[in-house]
């Protein structure tokens, strides 16, 4: 993170996402904080709380999307959940602390992941020697006799048959490296777990519960192993991955992923505005102000135990998100608002934010498509007019019906291409060229039937 600058940040962001600078600022921000608060001196790093973020607009502008890639960005922890998901304690619905818990597992994957990538060559050499064992069996020595001249033509029969088994080795290694062995079965033993399934239904704080028995069942339970016949490639593979698997130190690796989480994890809460509860409301209002409350602690900075040890959510960055259309953020409890000082709003996308989404980005809609036919040996170019129809159609439907921002684009170009889609493994290798006559054509009679295109665009 050290080479990033907010501006270069921003820049990254804009390769996959159009428009909402204010946002993409915001993150970029907030993201150098955190690089800024490792360089500062000890006794006041932990001082330094990360500034919580809210992003505000309407759905299909990029919200979900722009903390996504801030967290590939700096290969972070990251975990995506719906604030509605959670309940107040003693309704049903999730604990509020199972986020940190999943985020945590999420951060030991990362970490196992790329533990055993930095033991890949090792772990592939090991592999090789377990493949020449299993192709090559060493040989039984023979029984000698008793006698101190039997026991010599014993040694030396020994030392002979080394010696040619090491020749024979050495040219079975280089057949397995050059691939001549590759068409060839062997029978390889690969571990077998079968654990007894339990699920319990438990009060908050108890959801971990089936997952530590079967950590305990899985050590009371011997090991077993099955035989597999596989080629030698695949088997190859299974050997690496079991050794990449032992080199790797568990310890280790737990210990970086909880201060990988408690100093670079990032949550996000989408759908926040969807747990405001509105002054002097009754009944479900009750429970959402309820789980307000259950997140402020987590929010605030607290300790949540999991499998892996204690977790501390003090410098986790929290980034939520909603619509707010019939609520605000000053509905959320006084505690919570201060807990995420950071407003952007994030404005609605038109036609040429539309016509950008479809070219620009990466990961452009258009590139997909192409990419997705190309397959078929169709080559399909869009011309210029098609674009801007495109973008037109997605911008009149999104204001006469639900806007739903850049996804609607999607449903367009489903509808749009879904004749080709269909026919063309039966079609030969050609160009096919769309332009605004056939996006019109395929899409008029939707386009202007507003009942028909609120249920199919």
């Amino acid at each position: 993170m050290k080479q990033l600058t907010p501006r270069e940040i921003v820049s990254e962001l804009d390769k996959y996402i159009i428009s909402q600078k204010d946002g993409k600022r915001s993150v970029a921000i907030a993201l150098r904080n955190r690089w800024r608060r490792q360089q500062v001196r000890e006794d006041l790093r932990d001082e330094i709380a990360p500034k919580n973020i809210i992003l505000i607009g309407p759905t299909g502008v990029g919200k979900t999307e722009i903390a996504r890639r801030l967290a590939r960005l700096a290969n972070s922890p990251f975990l995506k959940i719906e604030a509605s998901k959670f309940t107040e304690v003693g309704y049903v619905g999730r604990d509020v602390e199972s986020m940190i818990r999943d985020l945590t597992e999420l951060s030991v994957s990362m970490v196992r992941s790329e533990e055993q990538e930095s033991v890949k060559a090792k772990a592939q050499g090991i592999a090789e020697e377990r493949m020449l064992d299993i192709l090559l069996p060493p040989k039984r020595e023979p029984e000698g006799s008793k006698d101190a001249e039997g026991e010599e033509k014993t040694l030396e029969l020994v030392r002979n048959s080394g010696t040619e088994q090491s020749s024979t080795r050495g040219k079975m290694r280089s057949m397995l490296r050059d691939g001549k062995l590759d068409g060839r079965y062997i029978d390889l033993e690969v571990a077998e777990r079968n654990i007894p399934m339990v699920e319990i239904f438990s009060s908050a704080g108890m959801e971990e519960m089936d997952i530590n028995l079967k950590d305990m069942f899985g050590s009371m339970f011997p090991k077993r192993t099955k035989k597999r016949k596989v080629k030698v490639p695949e088997a190859l593979e299974i050997l690496a991955q079991e050794e990449a698997q032992r080199l790797v130190d568990m310890d280790k690796v737990v210990k970086k992923a909880v201060s990988k989480v408690e100093q670079s994890g990032i949550i996000f809460l989408d759908e926040i505005d969807k747990i405001t509860g509105r002054e002097g409301a009754h009944g479900p209002d009750v429970s959402r102000e309820g789980v307000q409350r259950d997140l402020l602690p987590i929010i605030e900075g607290s300790t949540v135990a999991t499998k892996y040890g204690m977790v501390k959510t003090d410098h986790i960055l929290f980034i939520a998100s909603g619509a707010f259309h019939t609520s605000k953020p000053s509905d959320l409890v006084p505690e919570l608002q201060g807990r995420f000082p950071i407003r952007v709003e994030l404005k609605s996308l038109g036609k040429e934010d539309f016509v950008r989404i479809l070219t620009e980005p990466k990961n452009a809609l258009i590139l997909q498509y192409k990419g997705l036919l190309m397959t078929e040996g169709i080559d399909l170019v869009f011309k210029d007019d098609a674009i801007s129809a495109i973008a037109e159609i997605a911008t009149e439907v999104n204001e006469r019906t639900e806007n739903i921002g850049a996804r609607r684009l999607h449903t367009v170009m489903e509808r749009l291409l879904d004749e080709i889609l269909f026919d063309a493994p039966d079609l030969p290798d050609t160009d096919m060229v769309i332009d605004a006559d056939y996006v019109y054509d395929k899409l008029k009679d939707i386009k202007d039937d507003v009942d028909l295109s609120r249920y199919i665009l």
